[in-house]
């Protein structure tokens, strides 16, 4: 009983969904590396490029040489500028890793196949800010997500599982991966009508 007890304390500190299912994380900063507005000199792509959205904010941006008030210098270890990633009101991540976040399977796609993907973008984050700020338009959204598998994806939002679980692929999704694999081996072994007559011809 005192495990059950620790398991849905865990439960009730992680990030919720607006219909109450858990995100399985308790901090969605924690999962960010960097925000998708900063380029790689730390400065803020959002300032430069989409300042009339918010001009107050491109014009503080551009009085620091629009450099990210996060990152702030990219030659220092860590995140040394003044501010937290919760702070900026233009903060977004959105992952390009094409494999589960929580057990590690990787997207298997053919260029025209429509099956359904092995992976789904996961929200850690929906709103940075309570609904009347956000109605209000003083504080816009923060997109947090990851790629989950869609059996991992299910496990998050259906059960107790964390994004942080040592876990492997289910089953069902190894051979499902495993399926597509072998299909695209066959598609790349894929030999024409007039080769096969050739072959069975005896000539070249």
């Amino acid at each position: 009983m005192d495990g059950f007890k620790r398991v849905a304390a865990d439960r009730s500190s992680m990030e919720k969904t607006p219909s109450g299912t858990s995100v399985g994380v308790d901090d969605p900063y924690a999962h960010v590396d960097r925000c998708d507005h900063c380029t790689d000199e730390g400065r803020c792509r959002f300032a430069v490029e989409q300042g009339d959205r918010d001009p107050a904010f491109a014009d503080a941006r551009s009085r620091e040489e629009f450099r990210c008030p996060v990152v702030s210098d990219l030659e220092e270890e860590g995140l040394t500028g003044p501010w937290a990633w919760a702070d900026c009101p233009h903060f977004r991540s959105r992952t390009h890793d094409r494999e589960c976040a929580r057990c590690g399977l990787e997207e298997r796609r053919s260029a025209h196949d429509d099956e359904r993907p092995l992976l789904e973008e996961h929200h850690l984050s929906y709103a940075d800010r309570d609904a009347t700020e956000a109605e209000e338009g003083a504080e816009p959204s923060h997109e947090i997500t990851v790629y989950l598998c869609r059996w991992c994806h299910a496990k998050i939002h259906d059960s107790w599982a964390k994004i942080t679980d040592d876990a492997n692929p289910d089953p069902e999704a190894i051979a499902e991966r495993e399926g597509r694999r072998s299909r695209e081996q066959d598609e790349l072994g894929f030999q024409s009508a007039a080769e096969r007559y050739d072959r069975e011809d005896g000539t070249e």
